[in-house]
């Protein structure tokens, strides 16, 4: 079981955005982006926004500055576009943005995914930070990963990281 170190405020609910980005899925075939929504509601947030887009960092970087304008949003979880293949375009269209970063994050992945797929693991760009109040991940596409990163990093720290944002 994991330690925290003070509780976590109850009742708080988030209200999240999942993108997807990818060039071949769509709303029918997008599990990851399927579980992440299942995963959120069945922790107690709100889906406000479920959209898939094409790996471009255009259409990634437009993406994250539109969602990051809008109030009733908390989080971003991008899903998708993290490797090194020349389509994998999220992370650099995120990176250069984020107003503060949580290195823990990707570092905490990586070393998971380590356990799980070995080596492999050091080709995941997985990142997360903040941006205009609001928390972004973007975590791989693979529904494992996307399982990893949910049920272990981000439903875990969800509410306090939020809360931490919400602070004046």
């Amino acid at each position: 079981m994991t330690q925290h170190p003070h509780p976590d405020s109850p009742g708080i609910v988030v209200t999240c955005a999942v993108i997807t980005v990818s060039d071949t899925r769509s709303p029918d075939t997008d599990r990851s982006g399927q579980l992440i929504q299942t995963l959120l509601n069945d922790a107690g947030h709100t889906i406000g926004l479920y959209t898939l887009i094409k790996d471009e960092p255009t259409q990634i970087h437009t993406q994250l500055m539109t969602l990051g304008n809008q109030s009733d949003l908390d989080v971003l979880i991008f899903n998708g576009g993290t490797g090194i293949a020349p389509r994998d375009t999220t992370y650099d269209a995120i990176v250069g943005v984020l107003e503060k970063t949580l290195p823990g994050f990707g570092e905490l992945f990586r070393s998971l995914s380590y356990a799980e797929i070995g080596s492999r693991a050091m080709a995941s760009r997985a990142i997360a930070g903040t941006y205009r109040s609001k928390l972004i991940f973007s975590i791989p596409g693979s529904t494992p990963a996307v399982q990893l990163a949910m049920q272990q990093l981000i439903l875990p720290e969800l509410v306090h990281l939020v809360g931490q944002l919400r602070q004046t």
